[in-house]
């Protein structure tokens, strides 16, 4: 996990000069150079200082959990292999600092994915859309989870992923077949995505961060 700099070490830095690094890293990851007002821009956010979400990543095997999260983080694809145990990485997306643990989605290890339920803010649920033989499985293991005391608080995102597939359901059916419309007590939302063209799926983060956002407005009212 990425830790970020205190508002007191970026300060202490610019006293003495140091501009280095405050932008470097993440400008360069994405091929664009530091300019003068990216600086500034990134100096306020990081004396306003970062929020933070901790997100849990489910989903039944081979929906597209692990080539989500690093399309979010690196913007590219990567091979992956079946998940045995979890992922973790941080993404960065406007001034939210999003810690997603993906864990392994085979029925053998579902029951583990109770020991990650602790602290979570938000539940990202990846959904095969073109996998129509195991949506009800689908539904059960998320209507299992989200009995679960340690979630009630946790906002719900569901992806529908794989929406470039011909066959795939869109969002108004996975709707239907998760039976989302009984969440009565819940704040949900339902996104068509595509892992390996990246659509849909920083609509979905801008949900989470207004989730987040209206949350501490909550706290601080």
């Amino acid at each position: 996990i990425i830790k970020h700099r205190s508002s007191n070490a970026v300060i202490a830095r610019l006293a003495r000069g140091d501009w280095s690094g405050l932008v470097r890293r993440r400008y360069q990851r994405k091929g664009q150079p530091a300019t003068m007002g990216n600086i500034f821009g990134n100096l306020l956010k990081s004396l306003i200082g970062k929020k933070e979400m901790r997100i849990l990543m489910v989903g039944l095997d081979a929906a597209g959990k692990t080539t989500i999260l690093y399309k979010l983080k690196l913007g590219e694809i990567v091979t992956t292999i079946p998940t045995i145990g979890f992922n973790v990485e941080t993404v960065e997306y406007k001034n939210i600092s999003f810690t997603v643990w993906d864990v392994g989605g085979q029925d053998k290890i579902r029951p583990l994915w109770r020991h990650y339920f602790q602290n979570t803010q938000g539940l990202i649920f990846v959904v095969d859309s073109n996998d129509r033989e195991r949506v009800n499985e689908a539904r059960e293991e998320l209507m299992r989870m989200l009995a679960e005391d340690e979630l009630r608080d946790a906002v719900l995102l569901v992806f529908a992923n794989k929406q470039d597939l011909p066959n795939a359901m869109n969002a108004a059916e996975i709707t239907d077949k998760l039976g989302l419309h009984s969440l009565r007590h819940r704040n949900w939302y339902i996104q068509a995505t595509c892992a390996t063209s990246g659509d849909g799926l920083y609509e979905g983060l801008d949900w989470l961060a207004n989730q987040l956002k209206n949350k501490n407005g909550q706290k601080g009212s």
